[in-house]
C-alpha cells in the first residue's frame, strides 16, 4: 500500500486541510476493524456520490441542450456508474493508496470494482468536505470529462433506436439501411448510408465506420420527421 496519497491531489494543486479526511476516504471497514478504528470510507462515499451526481447532471444540460429527460438520465447513469468510476479509479492509480484488512487484501481487493469505485466518491467526498464545492467540482469535473472521453458518442446518442421507436409507433414495416459509397484509402475510410422505410428515403449520412454513418443516417431522418 502507498501512503503518499497526496499524489492524487497534486493535479488540482489542491493541499489537505484535514490529512485524516482523505485516509478515512481510503480506509476499508476491514482494514478499521483489524485496526480498530471508528470509520471507514462509507460516510464519505455518500457525499462524494452526491457531488458527482449534480456535476454530471449539470454537465450533461450544459452539453446537451437539446436532449430529452430520459436520455440525459441514461447517460449521467453511464458516466458514474461502478464501471465508469472504477475504471477511473485504476488510471489514477486510487486502487493503490487503499487500506485494506489482510483478509480483503489476499481476496484481491485492489482489484475489485465495486471497492474501487466507492473510494473513488470517498475521495471525491473528502475533497467536498475538506475544500468545499468549488474545488470539489473542479475535481468532478476532470474525472468525468475523462470518463466521458472513453464513452463512444453513438453510445451517447443512439440514434437508430429513437428512430426506430418513432418509426414503430405508426407502422410495422422495419427499417433500412443501405450502403451508397465509401471513399478513402483502406486505412481511412468515409461510409456513406442512407435510411429507408417503405422505399422511402428518410436521411443519409457519413461516418468513419458503417454503424456510424448508419447512425448520423438516422438523426438526419429525426430531424425530418420529427419536425
Amino acid at each position: 500500500m502507498n501512503n503518499n496519497f497526496d499524489k492524487l491531489l497534486k493535479p488540482f494543486n489542491i493541499h489537505p486541510k484535514n490529512h485524516d479526511l482523505y485516509v478515512e476516504a481510503l480506509t476499508h471497514s476491514s482494514y478499521a476493524n483489524e485496526e480498530n478504528l471508528d470509520k471507514d470510507y462509507q460516510r464519505l462515499e455518500f457525499m462524494g456520490d452526491a457531488v458527482f451526481q449534480i456535476v454530471s447532471a449539470d454537465m450533461i444540460y450544459k452539453k446537451y441542450p437539446d436532449m430529452q429527460e430520459g436520455e440525459m438520465t441514461k447517460l449521467r447513469i453511464k458516466l458514474v456508474q461502478e464501471v465508469s468510476l472504477a475504471q477511473l479509479g485504476k488510471e489514477i492509480h486510487i486502487n493503490d493508496y487503499m487500506l485494506l484488512g489482510r483478509g480483503e487484501e489476499k481476496s484481491n481487493g485492489r482489484e475489485k470494482i465495486s471497492l474501487i469505485a466507492d473510494c473513488v466518491e470517498a475521495f471525491l467526498g473528502a475533497i467536498y468536505i475538506d475544500q468545499g464545492f468549488s474545488v470539489a467540482k473542479r475535481v468532478a469535473l476532470t474525472w468525468l470529462k475523462r470518463i466521458f472521453r472513453d464513452l463512444p458518442e453513438l453510445e451517447v446518442n443512439d440514434y437508430k433506436s429513437q428512430l426506430q421507436e418513432l418509426i414503430q409507433s405508426d407502422s410495422r414495416e422495419p427499417l433500412k439501411y443501405v450502403e451508397i459509397g465509401q471513399t478513402g484509402q483502406d486505412n481511412n475510410k468515409t461510409f456513406y448510408f442512407k435510411v429507408l422505410h417503405n422505399n422511402i428515403e428518410l436521411g443519409r449520412g457519413k461516418g468513419k465506420t458503417k454503424k456510424e454513418a448508419e447512425q448520423f443516417a438516422a438523426k438526419e431522418a429525426l430531424s425530418k420527421v420529427a419536425r
